[in-house]
């Protein structure tokens, strides 16, 4: 049984963004477009630009734009936009258009099929469309796969994907504790302790230089490695972690028998 009809827009769309003038508009437009979207809710993370006042420019009751006080990360950001999400299916979408807005209908389709509980879409499966950029950033994103799959016994092609998608009680109780970029790391630990059908489909990547403007960098690349491994490690049997666990189990038990 699906979870929604897919002629149903039910999907809250989270965007991060951090001195993104140049295209956070344009990305909320062509959000906008699709047609499972239901709401788009932008945290400006203390941007030192205009990238607030170009996304208050999209006039649309679907998009409601909320500014950090200061930047404090992408993982921040994330946690206080699942606060306000009020769809049945949450999906991440970066401000710039590394990753195109009109396949968010083909990464959340296995949700709405009834196949899937979360969707990674995948950079490095047979790919639609990719840019040619830096080898060492796919070196990388490699190895943290890999480490991250070793301890998790996924299958996972690319965890670090900006593209991720869930059922909204699957990110709603999650705790979120690490910062920067941490969050995609954190949130794959979080989902493998878990036994949620998750996918992954093929994406485009138009992936930016640093003139252009990406973020991302060593340091980075760095932390994610002690990230995987506390998150994974010690962290996975905190208190907060096991409670989170035991109520999303009971959640997904009710929703299989649902189903049946």
């Amino acid at each position: 049984m699906s979870l929604v009809s897919s002629s149903v827009a039910c999907v809250s769309v989270l965007i991060p963004a951090f001195n993104e003038e140049a295209t956070i508009e344009r990305v909320l437009q062509r959000v906008l477009e699709q047609p499972v979207v239901k709401e788009i809710i932008v945290i400006d993370d203390g941007s030192t630009d205009k990238t607030f006042e170009n996304a208050q420019k999209v006039v649309d009751a679907r998009v409601r734009t909320f500014r950090q006080s200061k930047n404090q990360g992408k993982t921040a950001a994330i946690a206080r936009a699942i606060k306000e999400a009020t769809g049945s299916v949450i999906i991440i979408q970066d401000a710039d258009f590394e990753y195109d807005p009109s396949e968010i209908p083909m990464v959340v389709a296995p949700i709405l099929e009834g196949h899937a509980d979360v969707v990674y879409g995948s950079r490095f499966l047979v790919r639609r469309t990719a840019r040619v950029v830096y080898f060492y950033h796919y070196v990388a994103n490699k190895f943290l796969t890999i480490f991250s799959n070793f301890l998790t016994n996924l299958n996972l092609t690319d965890i670090e994907t900006g593209y991720k998608a869930f059922r909204a009680e699957i990110l709603k109780d999650m705790p979120l504790k690490s910062s920067g970029f941490g969050m995609e790391v954190e949130i794959t630990a979080s989902i493998a302790q878990v036994p949620l059908r998750i996918y992954e489909v093929p994406i485009s990547y138009y992936g930016r230089t640093y003139n252009e403007g990406k973020k991302i960098g060593v340091r980075d690349g760095l932390a994610a490695i002690g990230y995987i491994a506390w998150f994974n490690g010690f962290e996975r049997y905190s208190a907060e972690r096991r409670a989170f666990r035991a109520t999303l189990r009971r959640v997904i038990e009710n929703q299989r028998h649902d189903e049946t």
